[in-house]
């Protein structure tokens, strides 16, 4: 009797163990934050702000070359019409800078992993494939801090 009493406590208590964690992650799904809200927006002439990162991905237009390639992190920005939230809720929060010549691609490479801010001047949603940001900077300037 006692050896049967002992092997459901353990049934027991080993299904217990299985069923906590499971409604436990059931409670935090149904209590899941609000969706958050879009970001502010950006145009022409304003300055965006944000962590400057490199990265080398392969060029298709220089027969696959390695070519550093520089984005900044940032809050979520609204892009200005037809752009808009570039398919996403709160904006886009990662910016592709795109170097128009080696002194801006040498300018950006002292930066790299510090906070930086430029000046937008042209800014578009990411729409070629293989392109690593939500957001492309065609046409910007760096500010001095």
């Amino acid at each position: 009797m006692t050896k049967l009493f002992a092997t459901r406590s353990a049934l027991v208590a080993t299904i217990l163990l299985l069923v906590t964690p499971a409604i436990a992650a059931a409670q935090q799904e149904s209590e899941a934050p609000p969706p958050s809200k879009p970001g502010k927006p950006i145009s022409a002439g304003e300055v965006l702000s944000g962590e400057l990162n490199a990265m080398k991905i392969r060029d298709a237009k220089n027969a696959g070359k390695r070519v550093a390639m520089y984005q900044i992190t940032s809050e979520p920005r609204r892009l200005p019409a037809p752009n808009g939230l570039c398919d996403l809720e709160t904006g886009p929060e990662t910016f592709q800078l795109v170097t128009s010549s080696d002194a801006q691609a040498s300018q950006l490479k002292s930066f790299v992993g510090k906070e930086i801010s430029v000046k937008v001047d042209e800014v578009a949603c990411a729409s070629d494939p293989g392109q690593m940001s939500e957001a492309v900077v065609t046409k910007w300037s760096l500010v001095k801090k």
